[in-house]
């Protein structure tokens, strides 16, 4: 592989990891509302980016657009991030689409929540969240990979699933 080639599929990845965290985004917000009172405290992309701040030395801003902003920044950062690893890790085959991209989101969830985020002391792991509030993330994964896995496929040219098995 070519350094032109790694340096394309880094940007297409990132670009459908920002594209995909777009529903994502929206998806956990709209889940989040619909959350009993008592249940819908900040959701993990603020958690972690204000601890991340804390471990880093700086104070979290006091203004809520300021949070907001380093939030969001933060959270499709990380979705750009994993978009260039589902474009690296498919870039040889003819399977990027919905459904990979799905276990795939399902499998950065598992990977985030029960393992790297407690294991740097950023969030407690998801067993230990209420059920409800961690079907809302697990959901907003799946809505996250699906978006992926499609923006993958158009990018590269495929047809849909069930075009190809004709």
């Amino acid at each position: 592989m070519t350094l032109q080639r790694m340096a394309d599929d880094t940007l297409q990845g990132s670009i459908a990891g920002l594209i995909a965290t777009v529903p994502m985004t929206l998806a956990m917000k709209l889940l989040h509302r619909r959350l009993p009172l008592h249940e819908q405290h900040p959701l993990p992309p603020r958690r972690i980016t204000m601890r991340v701040l804390a471990m880093l030395g700086w104070s979290p801003p006091r203004v809520p657009f300021a949070r907001k902003a380093l939030t969001l920044v933060a959270h499709f950062s990380y979705g750009a991030a994993a978009g260039t690893v589902y474009r690296h890790a498919n870039r040889h085959t003819l399977h990027s689409g919905p459904g990979t991209g799905v276990v795939y989101g399902l499998t950065v969830w598992a990977g985030s929540y029960l393992g790297l985020l407690p294991a740097l002391g950023l969030l407690t792991p998801a067993t230990r969240h209420s059920p409800r509030r961690t079907a809302l993330m697990i959901a907003s994964h799946v809505v996250w990979g699906w978006a992926l896995g499609e923006v993958t496929r158009r990018m590269d040219g495929l047809p849909h699933a069930h075009h190809a098995e004709t």
